[in-house]
Parts: structure tokens; sequence; C-alpha cells
């Protein structure tokens, strides 16, 4: 097994998927298929990494699009991402715990909800 490590989500790129504040646990090394959520660097910011959702391959590099196309900076934009940008992929997302969450009943909720499998979703668009 390859190493993991955890990521935050910072823009809404991905919403519904994922919410700024929402964490990732990552696989680094892992295989990268089609409909997996990946942390990238930007094609043209190596210092600034990303999290899409790999649409396809393409001449270059694989195809990547945020889930919020109205709020996504992806392959539309710079192409094809190539193979050596990707640097892990996603394999769960943990929501962080609402502040004044006390009852035993939203914590309860919370905790059902916070940690989930990212979906393998693909969309036409």
């Amino acid at each position: 097994m390859g190493r993991i490590g955890l990521a935050e989500v910072s823009n809404p790129s991905m919403v519904p998927t994922l919410w700024p504040g929402d964490r990732l646990l990552l696989r680094y090394g892992a295989p990268v298929r089609p409909g997996h959520v990946v942390v990238l660097r930007h094609p043209f910011q190596h210092d600034l990494l990303i999290v899409k959702r790999v649409v396809g391959r393409r001449d270059g590099g694989w195809w990547v699009r945020g889930d919020n196309r109205h709020a996504s900076n992806d392959s539309r934009e710079f192409g094809a991402v190539p193979h050596e940008l990707v640097v892990a992929r996603a394999a769960l997302r943990l929501r962080p715990r609402p502040a004044g969450q006390r009852s035993p009943r939203s914590l309860a909720r919370w905790a059902l909800s916070a940690v989930r499998p990212l979906p393998r979703r693909l969309r036409a668009r």
C-alpha cells in the first residue's frame, strides 16, 4: 500500500461533492481512472495544488474537471494534465464538525455523515 495523507479543500470548484473546509484522505501512488477525484499540481503554477475529477485520458495526460462547472478552473482552460502532475487520489471525504454542535443527537448525525467514500460519478457535460 502506498503512502497516505490529508488535504483540505479550500474553494468551491468541487461542490456539491466537496465543500470548502472538507478534508480528503489521500492515497499517493494509487492508480487513477476516470471518475476518481485527484489532487494535482496546477499545470501553470506547480506550487499550487488543486482538486479535480478525472474525466478521461487525452493526448498528453488526464482531462480533469471540477464538479461545479460555474466555479472551476480545469482542463477546459489549461488542457490535459500530464500524468506526472497527479499527486494523489482522494479516497475519503472528512467533513469538519460545525461549530456549536453539542447535543448528542447532532453529534451523532455529524458522525454518521462526516466520513464518506467519494463517489466515482461520471457526468456528461
